[in-house]
């Protein structure tokens, strides 16, 4: 080939100056200004006319030989109307795709955990989360992500579905969202296999219609002024944790996590921060007399108001459970909120109050819309109500309906 200009040397290129050098056939020098030097294939896109620059890598590798052969053959793609550096991406892009399907579901799933544990709200949640799948995802872990068909999804699921439906049910979603994160990030195509509306939920059993509700134990509402008294008579944070637990009728993670700033002792409101909240929402709650009472008994040691055996740590939830154990067999601490819910059904609490006292969300998201407010002041009278219940022996047959004392009294 002729070129129309002197073409350069390995002499020459030691002595050249910043700025782009011109051997022919589109072959460049470009040294910088700190004396590195890189090779550059010039040329003008076909479609916009524009100049477009492919490097050929820096000289200290490439050599002068070895660039005229790069240059050379970036020529006859151009003679052929292939775009270099369009060929390369495409080559790139094979070249990554077949790396993809080398990636394993494990792999995935480690790096979908490391960006997005940060996220959630405790560490027992990161925990099930990955104990979830290494237990009942097993048969996934070590495939190639590409490779996973529904057929491989419904096999993992499928021995648990009937039996512990809920556990599978979280399953699912959990492979349906780690395979969601491998499409996104290019290690699989086509559509996820593990997704449940028109497609996994035409093979396997609706939910619905396969799980029994299994109610935490009650201790019935009648007796809670007995079960009250037997708690005022222990002494120790298991039983005031418990009767903390009764008089807010908050969940038993929610109690012995109780910390001192979370508490306003003027304002009489406790509030929880949506970190330590199921629905992760920010929940207040009127605390009326006896509550108070309780706090202003205890001692302030620390952050926590029942702490526990460890340093800056709270009391453990089988301390409660224990107890619980110990004065009405059969039953456990999250059953309270139920003998709480039972409590102001029979007394004719308003439902959404009701609701609001024990922190459940609205499920519908219409009907959540137009509930903004936290319906503080109505929850502070339940809560009185509540209390003066449980410190009141009750009559058998004449509970009184809060609702109509309630509306005497405004």
């Amino acid at each position: 080939m002729v070129f129309g200009r002197k073409r350069l040397d390995p002499i020459t290129i030691k002595t050249l100056k910043p700025g782009r050098h011109a051997d022919g056939g589109n072959l460049y020098l470009l040294v910088k200004p700190d004396g590195r030097k890189t090779w550059l294939f010039r040329y003008r896109d076909r479609i916009t006319g524009k100049p477009r620059d492919a490097g050929l890598g820096p000289l200290a590798d490439v050599n002068l030989t070895l660039a005229r052969e790069k240059a050379h053959a970036m020529r006859l793609q151009l003679l052929d109307g292939v775009d270099p550096l369009t060929a390369k991406k495409e080559r790139k892009e094979t070249e990554r795709a077949e790396r993809a399907k080398r990636v394993t579901f494990s792999w995935c799933l480690d790096r979908f955990l490391a960006m997005n544990e940060a996220e959630w709200r405790n560490e027992k949640h990161r925990g099930q989360w990955r104990s979830t799948m290494t237990t009942y995802a097993a048969p996934l872990i070590p495939m190639f992500v590409a490779d996973i068909e529904t057929a491989h999804v419904v096999a993992a699921l499928e021995p648990i579905w009937t039996t512990k439906t809920e556990t599978a049910t979280r399953v699912r979603q959990r492979i349906e969202t780690v395979l969601s994160w491998a499409t996104a990030n290019r290690y699989r195509q086509g559509e996820n296999p593990a997704r449940w509306k028109g497609h996994i939920d035409q093979i396997l059993p609706k939910p619905g219609k396969l799980k029994n509700v299994r109610h935490h134990p009650a201790v019935p509402y009648l007796d809670m002024h007995a079960f009250i008294i037997d708690l005022r008579e222990r002494s120790g944070l298991s039983a005031r944790v418990l009767e903390w637990q009764i008089l807010t009728a908050v969940r038993p993670g929610e109690a012995t996590g109780t910390q001192w700033d979370e508490i306003d002792m003027d304002a009489a409101v406790w509030t929880i921060p949506g970190e330590r909240m199921k629905a992760g929402i920010t929940h207040r709650i009127p605390l009326s007399r006896p509550a108070l009472d309780l706090l202003r008994s205890l001692p302030r040691v620390g952050s926590f108001v029942f702490p526990g055996g460890k340093p800056k740590a709270p009391l453990s939830l089988a301390a409660g459970l224990n107890l619980m154990r110990d004065l009405r067999p059969g039953f456990v601490p999250h059953g309270l909120r139920s003998s709480f819910r039972d409590w102001c059904a029979n007394t004719g609490v308003n439902r959404d109050v009701a609701e609001r006292c024990l922190a459940h969300v609205v499920k519908d998201k219409s009907e959540a819309a137009y509930q903004r407010s936290d319906m503080l002041e109505p929850r502070k009278r339940v809560m009185t109500a509540w209390a003066k219940f449980i410190e009141t022996l009750p009559r058998t047959g004449n509970v009184t309906n809060i609702t109509k004392s309630t509306a005497k009294a405004s």
